[in-house]
């Protein structure tokens, strides 16, 4: 095992065809953890980036599940997690960067920061995770580092301080000029494995000498050792420069931007040594926190190696040797045999493995340590569950999981296929968050609800292959929401008689719109209700809050304010306060003028201009909001937001529209009221 403070745990995240898997297949190579690099489209399973290694992700050409590998450069080991592109597949990145400690951004030189690029940054502040930025495919026509590092100020809000200066540009790109140590490197043998420094090019000394004094410039404001010497005209040694950048990245006052073309094995190199000097070891990251479940203190959580063990499941698989829990380790020492207490089941489980997780891959362990993020094969657990010493309680904060947008009907084709289909969908709705199973309470059809097309059918996809169920399909439907537009008030009384005790209770309140999904508020005085009854009163207003009276969707946007109410010594109880206050919802629900939400996404799509004018005209015929465009070379970005029910095979659309040149990228926005002139069209 490492030492803590030689551990690096980053992710890598870009938005979709940026260029990440390729980079990380030039990653593993490099450091010889693989002994020959494979591409993105490989085509078929012998081939293939090492980190694609399903089937689905092979032909496809596109990375479905984040994978896991660990990988050694010079004296660090680097646990490495590559993440989807596509906004499909936003839990994969979402739990990914939940454990992770450091990341790397990947933007194309090209296209600079995209849509999903802006997601995954936005993710990444949420979990304050420090990170550097690596400017891929310098090779490619149009490619503009110097653009995308003003992108990154303006749509990312962030400061970049550019450690590298291209040498060259597109069929030019051969090499990059290291900004600190003032050389150039370039990459040469067969697979640029040759890492050669060489003294900077004669026509570009003054460019990359202007590059360094702003880059010192920008970091001396974090370190008056920096200032004086710039003040003294003296020259800033290499090291300095390297500490400040590691404190202001660790601090989140800026971030390193590196450049090269991993298509190209360019800059790849450099990128492995920032790593290692920019990005933090889990020592170096924020101290974890967690709540104690006895006493409901926020407790901090040490990574050391002595008791309690304390660890985070954040992603499920099965395979043929039964279920794989992704784990990160954030305190303790975990070995082959230990038993881990499950603080959500309350339920104490045995480590019957312990695995480092390469890709498809297994190596046995047989401990591991604080910091690490390995694989426990055997123990039944859900993603998001806290794994620690028995006798210890703690809960570690979750994960944002985003609400399914998009729902489809599936029905089995036979008795067999039905058994297929249940075993199915109860291992990938374990695996994935996000996706959904309910059963339609009319027709008793199964519903699968996802975040879009893309994903629903990928594991539609998978239903066929690994479980041979056939099922007929129905079309996609749209995730609508209700809510309400005014106030109402409520003064409802539920009373029965029944043999034996009768049944009594009373409640008075209003319900409010909100910008919150919910809201209970309790303004009971002393006396008119038990305190012990509310929180049934508040899961009986949460009831009502699944089937909305519209058209059956599920409320959102809505404040429940309990004024009073009253009851009765001997015939009221919880259950009946919550069926009364189920009841009173319903009837002041439907007084408050309720409304269809629907699901708004943001558009961008990136064509050829002169296809510009029919897609932006069919865009608008798709009840668009054309937000902005800009010209990048020959090609226009567009940027828009559209209904989601207008969306369904807008991919088809707009091949015919762009003789198959132009593509796009859709991501939730949020939800806006559906127009009266559609609610008739919505079942």
């Amino acid at each position: 095992m490492n030492s803590l403070d030689q551990i690096r745990n980053i992710g890598i995240s870009a938005h979709i065809d940026a260029g990440k898997t390729t980079l990380s297949e030039r990653i593993l190579y490099y450091t010889k953890k693989i002994h020959k690099m494979h591409e993105v489209h490989g085509g078929d399973s012998e081939s293939g980036a090492t980190m694609d290694y399903m089937e689905l992700e092979r032909e496809k050409g596109i990375t479905i599940t984040s994978a896991v590998i660990t990988c050694f450069w010079k004296d660090y080991q680097i646990n490495l997690i590559d993440t989807p592109g596509h906004v499909d597949f936003t839990i994969e990145v979402e739990r990914s960067l939940r454990v992770l400690d450091g990341a790397v951004l990947v933007l194309c030189g090209v296209g600079g920061v995209q849509s999903q690029s802006i997601t995954v940054d936005r993710q990444m502040r949420r979990y304050r995770i420090p990170r550097i930025i690596f400017i891929n495919k310098l090779d490619r026509v149009g490619a503009n580092p110097f653009r995308v590092v003003a992108a990154i100020q303006e749509k990312l809000g962030v400061t970049p301080v550019v450690l590298q200066y291209p040498i060259g540009l597109e069929a030019q790109f051969t090499g990059v000029i290291d900004l600190i140590e003032m050389t150039a490197s370039y990459f040469e043998g067969e697979h640029g494995e040759d890492w050669i420094q060489r003294p900077i090019p004669a026509a570009l000394q003054a460019e990359a000498q202007a590059a360094r004094d702003k880059l010192l410039d920008q970091i001396s404001l974090r370190s008056e050792a920096i200032t004086a010497k710039l003040l003294n005209g003296e020259d800033v040694p290499s090291n300095l420069i390297r500490e400040t950048l590691r404190a202001g990245t660790l601090a989140h006052e800026f971030i390193p931007v590196l450049m090269g073309s991993a298509f190209k094995n360019k800059g790849v190199h450099n990128l492995l040594d920032a790593i290692g000097l920019y990005l933090p070891s889990p020592a170096e990251r924020e101290l974890v926190t967690a709540i104690d479940g006895t006493t409901g203190i926020r407790v901090p959580v040490a990574p050391t190696p002595t008791p309690p063990v304390v660890g985070l499941g954040f992603k499920l698989t099965e395979d043929e040797y039964g279920p794989l829990t992704y784990t990160r380790l954030y305190s303790g020492t975990l070995k082959q045999g230990d038993r881990l207490y499950n603080s959500r089941t309350q339920r104490t489980v045995r480590v019957g493995r312990l695995v480092r997780l390469e890709a498809d891959r297994r190596q046995e362990l047989a401990t591991i340590a604080a910091g690490e993020i390995v694989g426990l094969v055997g123990i039944e657990c859900a993603a998001g569950d806290t794994l620690c010493t028995p006798g210890t309680n703690l809960f570690l904060e979750g994960m944002e999981v985003p609400e399914p947008v998009m729902t489809i009907a599936i029905t089995p084709k036979s008795k067999a296929d039905s058994d297929r289909l249940s075993k199915a969908l109860q291992r990938f709705v374990k695996e994935d968050p996000t996706l959904r199973v309910s059963t339609d309470p009319e027709s008793h059809k199964i519903l699968l609800s996802g975040m879009g097309e893309l994903h629903l059918e990928i594991y539609l996809e998978r239903m066929k292959r690994e479980y041979h169920a056939e099922a007929y399909i129905g079309k996609p439907a749209v995730a609508f929401r209700e809510t309400i537009t005014r106030s109402a008030d409520f003064d409802y009384t539920f009373k029965r008689q029944t043999p034996g005790h009768g049944q009594f209770a009373h409640v008075i309140g209003r319900l409010e719109p909100c910008d919150q999904p919910f809201i209970f508020e309790n303004r009971v005085t002393e006396g008119a209700i038990p305190p012990s009854w509310i929180p049934a009163c508040e899961q009986g207003f949460r009831d009502g809050l699944k089937t909305g009276w519209l058209k059956g969707y599920p409320v959102i946007g809505l404040k429940v304010i309990l004024e009073g109410g009253s009851f009765h010594p001997t015939e009221s109880s919880d259950i009946v306060f919550r069926v009364a206050a189920r009841q009173a919802f319903e009837d002041a629900f439907r007084q408050a003028h309720p409304i269809l939400l629907e699901p708004m996404m943001k558009l961008e799509v990136e064509t050829p201009s002169e296809f510009v004018g029919r897609i932006q005209n069919k865009l608008l015929a798709r009840r668009a909001l054309l937000l902005g465009s800009e010209t990048r070379n020959q090609d226009t970005i567009i940027w828009a937001e559209v209904p989601l029910l207008e969306m369904f095979s807008y991919a088809s659309e707009l091949r015919s529209l762009s003789q198959g040149m132009a593509t796009f990228s859709m991501e939730f926005a949020e939800y806006r009221p559906l127009p009266e002139a559609l609610i008739d069209q919505v079942r």
